[in-house]
């Protein structure tokens, strides 16, 4: 049994499967290797908590807010995260493959090394964060804002950015290649650095 209410606990290796904490409360806490698979997390809210090599398979985050959190090396996989906003956050390294994310809210946060491979992306807001060498290998983000987002090494094979803003996103050159950009909006600097990715000499 967890409890909705949790103020600077420290749990390590808890199997917390098909836990239920709904609209719970917890605040500096930190968990280590712990399994929340198939747990109901709704509404959770989470305040300077962190969150070290954590399995939330399948586990019910619908509505959850976490602020000034860390999820490191986690792993989201089937989960569902729908109205869910996380506000400086740190990301770190952590898995949602298959993870229903729509709608979601991400400000200030740093999703390094996350990997969204396949994920449904598609008009949600992403601009500013730090996404370097995460994998979104065919993660559909049409229509997404990815302003200032800085994609640096990101995978992007099979990602399709239809109709998304990247304008002022940095992404290099293996990335201007695997990505479908057709119809996304870039600025002129990404458009010279876009037709020198494809091989194009510009007089």
């Amino acid at each position: 049994m967890l409890d909705a209410a949790l103020l600077e606990a420290e749990i390590v290796g808890a199997d917390l499967t098909d836990a239920s904490v709904r609209a719970g409360s917890w605040t500096r806490c930190r968990f280590v290797s712990c399994t929340f698979a198939d747990a109901d997390l709704r509404e959770l809210v989470t305040d300077g908590c962190t969150f070290d090599d954590c399995d939330f398979t399948r586990a019910d985050l619908a509505g959850a807010r976490h602020r000034l959190g860390a999820f490191r090396s986690c792993v989201f996989r089937g989960a569902t995260l729908a109205g869910s906003t996380w506000s400086g956050c740190s990301v770190i390294g952590s898995s949602f493959v298959d993870a229903r994310m729509r709608p979601i809210t991400f400000t200030d946060c740093d999703l390094t090394l996350v990997a969204l491979g396949g994920v449904d992306l598609r008009a949600v807001d992403l601009s500013g964060l730090r996404m370097r060498e995460a994998s979104l290998l065919g993660a559909d983000l049409r229509k997404a804002v990815l302003r200032d987002t800085d994609l640096t090494g990101a995978r992007l094979a099979g990602a399709r950015f239809a109709d998304a803003d990247l304008r002022g996103a940095r992404i290099d050159a293996n990335g201007w290649v695997q990505a479908a950009l057709a119809g996304a909006t870039v600025d002129a600097h990404q458009g010279l650095a876009f037709a020198a990715a494809h091989g194009l000499r510009i007089d």
